[in-house]
């Protein structure tokens, strides 16, 4: 099927500098934890998107000089020849595909920790890092400052051996450059502070340096958050961060303008999550840069509609569509779009769990996309499944998210499969995540997963069929794959005490896990939540029940409620929200018993409540330290026990105890995927539903098959030690 022609202005051509990229989607530089370190991953991944449609990819920020590196998270690098080779294979892995290929040249000033060379950073002021605790910059003078501009300048030319198209002088994300052009960062008393002209020197002489150097081979991009969201003592949209690309437009130096908001410590504000930012939330900021800058602007925004580009594009707002996360859930996204395949696009849901594991300092992984980051380590293809001669038939029992994504992948690969889930939709858990505040996006992850599998008919969904061992046993497949979900604890029972908590009993009226929550439970006015699980249900739970008007705590061995939304971005404006509405919190407590009665008594204990010093000698039966026995007792009316989940594994129990019969009724082999082999993040389920559909001919598909791994080999690539 054709493209529809409203959707024209998404593939013309549009020029920048000496290059001319060949459609309006932009990859705009973002972390996948390859770096330079693991090329073929690196250029597997981009590579994937080029392939896609995308018509510019750039690496993620690229740091210029030993003097900026992030250990233990992964950049990439051009520092010296060994990166220049790793890095050309992206370059041609995207020329390939006839896209341009960037790169976002990174020096981080006092953020960097410098934890592998062990090198002090330098920033405009100095100061303690945002970022890295016990770290300090170096104020450079202008000597040195001249030193650091032309740090840029040889990782420029690195960049052009390397075969990149675009280079940019990176200022976006509170990086070196914009600490210089703040006023918050940058204290300096000489030229290269205090009036606005001053603070834009540096970065404005090192743009210049970096095109007199290269602009001639490529084009000269500047990313900039042209509103740090700190009001005004940082940079703000409508003073100088319009002032600087009107003074760098004036001077003639830069070819295309990446737009975006946020400073490092909440760069949340730019890579927002769905929770609390909808798709182009940044336009109230941006869309003014079109006015004063006379080249090509890029907006990000979290496009995933193709009539939300066109009109971004249509209004003025923008000329190119810069998309990072959509890029990661659908490499493919800009030939959907060009092949009238709109119901296809894997959308993203704005989880951030992509986000979440770079900054644990681990390669990326998404949600809806599971092949991310796969493409070379297990040579997997978001759209190419391998065919299977003879394919027998599959039962997979339990359509959420890890079965439901199994089945399509069985399906495309040839099986004839029956998905049968118990209840009268699919999604599983999905459905309950989708019904908490701000959360809705979250169901792309079933919508999509229902569209595809409606298309596949060797591919038959029944619901409302609730299977037992022996229905599944006499099914009649060849193969099964159990995805029956998990489950919360009824008895409180979790990892900090691996115990139930005294007095807890979920089929008690005061007492109710998530899902019987959900499922309409009534809860009283005075609500305390134990939250073991640290990610977004128990705060989930906690701002719906206060958007009813109820009394809300929350209980957490944690510091702080949700410490994985830390990773996700999400947590500065859930604590605002907290705070906002009301939400107590008891952080580094957990809960000694509760006393059940009309009034629930929740006795708290403080988990350093022990004391410090070990006894003497040890003793049988006896603890090491001297036992604390302080409590602190709160009053509930509803006590929700978010604290560990549980496989829902009895069905493969059952049939385990049954295997005999496995041989008598032809069944080859019965696999656990998702939560009911172990509970885990929703991407992770989705992962291994995936990855048992993909290996589903190996000798035991429910153990992973080996992958590629990227490494130095003891006595054959280690380099020598750099001339001095």
């Amino acid at each position: 099927m054709a493209r529809d022609p409203k959707y024209d202005i998404l593939f013309e051509p549009i020029q920048f500098g000496p290059k001319t990229m060949k459609n309006r989607f932009y990859q705009v530089p973002h972390c996948n934890g390859a770096g330079s370190e693991r090329p073929g991953t690196q250029a597997a991944f981009r590579g994937t998107k080029a392939e896609g449609g995308w018509g510019g990819i750039c690496t993620e920020a690229c740091s210029i000089d030993y003097e900026a590196d992030t250990a233990p998270s992964v950049l990439a690098s051009l520092w010296d020849e060994g990166d220049i080779i790793n890095l050309r294979h992206l370059c041609d892995s995207l020329h390939k595909w006839d896209a341009l290929a960037g790169v976002e040249l990174w020096h981080m000033g006092s953020a960097v920790a410098n934890l592998d060379t062990r090198t002090a950073p330098s920033s405009p002021t100095q100061s303690t890092s945002d970022w890295s605790i016990g770290t300090y910059s170096h104020e450079p003078d202008e000597a040195e400052i001249i030193e650091l501009q032309e740090m840029y300048v040889e990782s420029a030319k690195r960049a052009v051996q390397c075969g990149f198209d675009i280079v940019y002088v990176y200022g976006s994300h509170g990086v070196l450059p914009v600490q210089f052009l703040s006023r918050f960062y940058n204290k300096r008393t000489d030229k290269y502070g205090g009036s606005f002209e001053n603070r834009a020197r540096f970065w404005l002489e090192t743009i210049e340096k970096v095109k007199e150097a290269v602009g001639h081979e490529c084009a000269i991009a500047v990313r900039i958050s042209v509103d740090q969201i700190m009001g005004p003592e940082g940079v703000q949209a409508e003073d100088d961060g319009i002032g600087f690309i009107e003074l760098a437009t004036r001077r003639g130096l830069v070819d295309l303008w990446d737009v975006n908001v946020s400073t490092f410590s909440e760069w949340g504000e730019d890579a927002g999550p769905s929770r609390f930012y909808k798709a182009n939330h940044q336009a109230p900021f941006t869309r003014h840069v079109k006015s004063v800058a006379k080249v090509p602007v890029i907006n990000v925004g979290r496009f995933t509609s193709p009539d939300d580009m066109v009109h971004v594009i249509n209004s003025g707002q923008a000329d190119i569509i810069g998309g990072a996360r959509p890029s990661i859930s659908d490499p493919f996204l800009p030939k959907k779009v060009e092949e009238g395949r709109l119901e296809d696009i894997r959308e993203c849901i704005g989880c951030n769990i992509c986000v979440s594991r770079w900054e644990r300092g681990a390669p990326l992984v998404c949600t809806q996309n599971p092949v991310a980051n796969e493409e070379y380590r297990r040579g997997w293809h978001p759209e190419e499944f391998d065919q299977v001669e003879d394919a027998g038939s599959v039962l997979v029992v339990g359509a959420g998210p890890a079965g439901s994504e199994c089945a399509r992948v069985l399906g495309r690969r040839g099986y004839d499969v029956h998905l049968v889930e118990a209840e009268a939709e699919i999604g599983g858990h999905v459905r309950d995540v989708m019904r908490y505040p701000g959360m809705a996006e979250w169901s792309r992850i079933t919508s999509y997963r229902q569209a595809q599998l409606d298309k596949l008919g060797n591919v038959e969904v029944h619901t409302n069929a609730r299977l037992d061992a022996e229905a599944v046993l006499t099914y009649g497949a060849d193969k099964v794959v159990l995805c029956t979900g998990s489950r919360w604890a009824a008895d409180g029972f979790s990892h900090i005490t691996m115990a139930g908590i005294p007095g807890i009993d979920a089929a008690a009226p005061h007492f109710a896990t998530p899902d019987q929550v959900m499922a309409g439970k009534d809860i009283g006015e005075r609500v305390v939540i134990l939250d073991a699980d640290g990610y977004f249900t128990g705060v989930s739970m906690a701002e719906m029940l206060a958007d009813q008007g109820k009394q809300v705590s929350i209980v957490t061995q944690f510091a702080d409620a949700a410490p994985l939304m830390e990773y996700t971005l999400e947590a500065p404006n859930l604590h605002r929200m907290m705070h906002e509405k009301g939400i107590a919190q008891y952080g580094g407590t957990w809960v000694e018993e509760c006393e059940p009665g009309n009034v629930v008594k929740v006795r708290l204990f403080n988990l350093s409540r022990d004391g410090y010093k070990r006894t003497v000698e040890p003793r049988p039966g006896e603890p090491v330290r001297k036992a604390g026995s302080e409590t602190t007792t709160i009053d509930a009316d509803s006590v929700i026990l978010v604290t560990a989940r549980l496989s829902n594994n009895a069905l493969y129990r059952s049939l385990w105890e049954r295997r005999e019969r496995w041989a008598e009724e032809e069944i080859a082999g019965i696999y656990q995927a998702g939560d009911c082999y172990a509970p885990r993040l929703t991407g992770d389920a989705i992962f291994d539903g995936h990855r048992i559909a993909r290996e589903f001919e190996s000798k035991n598909p429910q153990r992973p098959l080996p992958y590629r791994r990227e490494r130095m080999i003891w006595g054959r690539d280690e380099e020598p030690l750099a001339a001095n």
